[in-house]
């Protein structure tokens, strides 16, 4: 097996880094020549220059102070431009300015506006939950009022410990598909996993099947060529590209859509952290073994799912013919779950003021009263996170985080790991899982609470990203999720002792510095 082999999302990010970098260096560039030219053959009348140069940093910088934003975000921005103004106002408009353009938040909006009165309010599932859990059922309700999505507690939860066990279902019941089929992923690599799945879908295209394929460009860039949605649409499948990679200042670059969902019929859904690449289920290895995690879902809760859909198919493009109508997407079944359990299904948008991926895993922590575990592949977090899981840790919960023992990105391995000392100073379990990369994001907490997704703990799924993650609570699922964490702890090594008072002054030092360029990661 080559070792050298990259993955889907390695290599997009590499691609966004060497133009970011490009434009980066260019900038600086600009900073040396404006530098030598004022020492060496400026005279008298430079000064209005330089002037000019520190009002616009400082009008930058002002606004960046009065925004809405954690300071963690803030900081880094704030001391880059004043470092190197012109450098650091390029970089600004390159990958700071994240909320897209009006026309894009208008379009969002709108649809929004249409698709969420469509879906259930759900109150004797929310009244139920309170009776069973307070704390939780606070968080479900800060969901339903601030991302439109409801409290479920008729749908049956399926959790896969392994992506490969969740492909295998999920092609079972694309197979079993009569009506409709949406697929929606960050990453697609054309390549023998998704040949599987398309063979599939072409033969329920022949039956009558509507099928639709969403994919993320900036994912998927160079592992698909440019006619792969002509050749899906060739073949009968609706296809359409989120965000087209296209070089330039603020071109809403940086928002990408991460989510991961299947739907099938409005019947059955899934989603998780992994995408249709080879890599995740273990048909390349380039960094050991692969962890990720899925669920699927079947019963009401898979039309929050369809929702979700929707709503990037018919907002992505301006001029796009949408969808006429909904109702042939959201029709009603009769469905008796088989077990009891509450889930909520909810998405998080970058175009809003709202992080509700964060607010979700800080929720968690803060009402844990036990445990509450953690597992993902980056830790870029800020510092109202940071003293959260600090704060519960101190208050006598079992705060553990698990990252990869193998990184896929070695620059933002090392900034993940520039976070361990603050937070096993306070108490948190660091565990790096020894076997590969880890690229399941999820958390566990008190035998009660789960949350699988497609969110990371980072600035890049917390605040720039399109995501989406499922709350289920006091079911088999739980259960299962946590004895996953359990296997993934023995075959962990902890590094708290380490972390917590082995850096040397050198590493403290860089690891700062590091920090700075957090908010790129």
């Amino acid at each position: 097996m080559d070792t050298k082999s990259t993955t889907m999302e390695r290599d997009a990010a590499v691609k966004n880094g060497v133009f970011r970098m490009i434009i980066a260096i260019i900038s600086i560039l600009i900073n040396v020549f404006i530098f030598v030219w004022g020492f060496f053959w400026a005279d008298k009348t430079l000064w209005w220059f330089s002037a000019v140069v520190s009002l616009i940093s400082f009008l930058v910088v002002l606004g960046i102070y009065s925004q809405q934003k954690t300071p963690s975000i803030k900081m880094p921005w704030i001391m880059i431009i004043l470092a190197i103004p012109v450098a650091g106002i390029a970089l600004y408009m390159l990958v700071g300015m994240n909320r897209g353009t009006r026309s894009m938040r208008e379009r969002y909006k709108k649809i929004d506006e249409v698709l969420l009165p469509l879906l259930p309010e759900n109150r004797d599932a929310q009244k139920e939950l309170e009776q069973k859990n307070k704390h939780i059922a606070g968080i479900t309700r800060y969901l339903k009022k601030y991302s439109g999505y409801p409290l479920y507690n008729n749908t049956d939860i399926t959790y896969y410990d392994d992506a490969a066990k969740g492909l295998e279902a999920q092609k079972e019941d694309l197979k079993k598909a009569k009506e409709f089929i949406f697929m929606e992923y960050h990453a697609i690599q054309d390549a023998e996993s998704w040949h599987g799945i398309q063979d599939i879908l072409e033969e329920k295209v022949k039956e009558g099947v509507e099928v639709r394929v969403f994919y993320d460009d900036m994912g998927s860039i160079g592992f698909i060529t440019t006619d792969f949605v002509k050749r899906l649409n060739a073949k009968g499948i609706k296809a359409k590209v989120f965000n087209p990679f296209m070089p330039g200042l603020n071109l809403f670059l940086n928002n990408r859509d991460h989510r991961k969902i299947t739907v099938i019929d409005g019947k059955v859904g899934f989603t998780g952290g992994y995408n249709l690449a080879n890599e995740y289920f273990h048909l390349t290895t380039p960094f050991g073994f692969w962890k990720d995690t899925g669920l699927r879902l079947e019963g009401d809760a898979v039309r929050s799912l369809t929702i979700t859909f929707l709503e990037m198919w018919n907002a992505v493009k301006e001029n796009d013919a949408g969808d006429v109508t909904f109702k042939r997407f959201l029709k009603k079944y009769d469905y008796t779950a088989k077990e009891k359990g509450f889930i909520l299904p909810y998405a998080d948008s970058p175009l809003d003021n709202e992080q509700v991926g964060e607010e979700v895993y800080m929720s968690i922590a803060e009402t844990a009263r036990d445990y509450v575990w953690f597992v993902t592949p980056y830790l870029i977090i800020t510092d109202e996170m940071n003293h959260i899981l600090s704060l519960a840790a101190k208050r006598g919960v079992d705060v553990r985080i698990i990252t990869p023992g193998i990184p896929d990105k070695k620059i933002v391995y090392s900034l993940t790991r520039s976070y361990y000392n603050g937070l096993a100073r306070n108490g948190v379990r660091i565990f790096e899982y020894t076997p590969g990369f880890c690229h399941a994001k999820m958390c566990v907490s008190d035998d009660f609470v789960a949350t699988c997704g497609t969110i990371n703990m980072d600035y890049r799924s917390l605040y720039l990203h399109f995501e989406n993650g499922c709350l289920y609570a006091d079911c088999r699922a739980v259960t299962k999720t946590k004895e996953d964490f359990e296997e993934m702890f023995a075959a962990s090594k902890e590094v708290t002792d380490y972390y917590r008072s082995g850096r040397g002054a050198l590493l403290r030092f860089s690891q700062l510095i590091l920090r700075l360029a957090a908010p790129l990661m």
